[in-house]
């Protein structure tokens, strides 16, 4: 995949060096088999440099990329079947966020999750993943579902935040997102979180308080985004990058600071440049802890869920 952003240029220099040697070879019929091999070798090198090597705000354009695989792709390269459910039974169907039961591996899961969109068309559609409070009503009307059915939940997380719009706010927003928190944390059956992409304020912890929570490592989560958080200490955007090592948002900092309780490593350059990869890790991930969570009685689990966000934040002075 060609480079997206600044600090990937030394890749795409070596790319086109490469692609400059590969047509030589074929159009001269030399062979150069040995430099196409020495260039290789330093593309991988140059990315393992670069990719280690990010700083906040670059993680956060990662997060970001145009290509990288969101909740519908995950569903179609994990699931055997997905079956869709709509709406909040009381005001509508919110296309941010999608939900239904599915199987992996043969074992049924309700699987929910925000969903973006890939092109203009589609992110108008989806309202660019920021759910209103029916989105929120919806996914919590599942959960209930798969609570009664006795089937796990699957979050997944890629949102710039909850739709902010006033008439989200009249819709009761603030109250639809809180009774989410109250409702997963004592929720009997198992619940896997993993933020894939961006996870932003209320709109990504509405549906993100489980029993293990991951973060993908070029994801970020953070009470908010970094060009909002300048906008708002600075007025102007133009501090973004500060901002972003400021809020300690990347996957690094929140396992440091015991807010997640892993991290599921990308393929070399991003989930965006090999999905199907991507989507065996989170699928091996997800079987794995399945497997574990299912030995405890949920009123274990359901106590430890709730002991370990609530220990979130506290403080010991000497």
């Amino acid at each position: 995949m060609k480079p997206t952003f600044d600090f990937e240029k030394p890749i795409g220099i070596l790319m086109e060096e490469l692609e400059k040697v590969k047509m030589a070879q074929e159009k001269t019929k030399v062979d150069f088999s040995a430099t196409i091999r020495e260039i290789e070798t330093k593309i991988e090198q140059t990315q393992h440099h670069v990719y280690n090597n990010l700083t906040g705000w670059q993680k956060v354009q990662m997060s970001r990329h145009p290509e990288r695989p969101q909740t519908l792709d995950y569903i179609s390269m994990m699931c055997e079947d997905f079956i869709e459910l709509h709406g909040d039974r009381t005001v509508k169907d919110d296309k941010a966020i999608i939900g239904g039961f599915a199987t992996i591996d043969g074992k049924p899961v309700l699987i929910i999750g925000h969903q973006k969109g890939k092109n203009t068309k589609e992110r108008q559609y989806r309202n660019f993943g920021m759910a209103n409070p029916e989105g929120y009503r919806k996914a919590l009307r599942l959960m209930k579902l798969a609570e009664k059915f006795n089937v796990p939940v699957i979050s997944l997380i890629d949102t710039m935040g909850a739709y902010p719009g006033l008439e989200a706010e009249e819709r009761g927003q603030g109250e639809a997102i809180a009774r989410n928190l109250l409702e997963m944390s004592v929720l009997k059956v198992p619940v896997l979180c993993f933020i894939v992409g961006e996870g932003a304020s209320g709109g990504a912890l509405g549906i993100g308080i489980g029993d293990k929570v991951y973060m993908l490592e070029y994801s970020w989560y953070s009470v908010i985004s970094p060009e909002s958080c300048s906008s708002i200490l600075w007025r102007s955007w133009d501090h973004k990058e500060k901002a972003a090592d400021a809020l300690k948002l990347t996957a690094e900092d929140m396992f440091k600071n015991k807010l997640i309780d892993g991290i599921v490593k990308e393929p070399l350059g991003g989930a965006q440049n090999d999905p199907a990869q991507m989507a065996a890790t989170l699928k091996a991930q997800i079987l794995s802890d399945l497997e574990e969570l299912g030995k405890k009685k949920i009123e274990k689990l359901i106590a430890e869920r709730i002991d370990k966000f609530s220990s979130m934040g506290v403080v010991n002075e000497h």
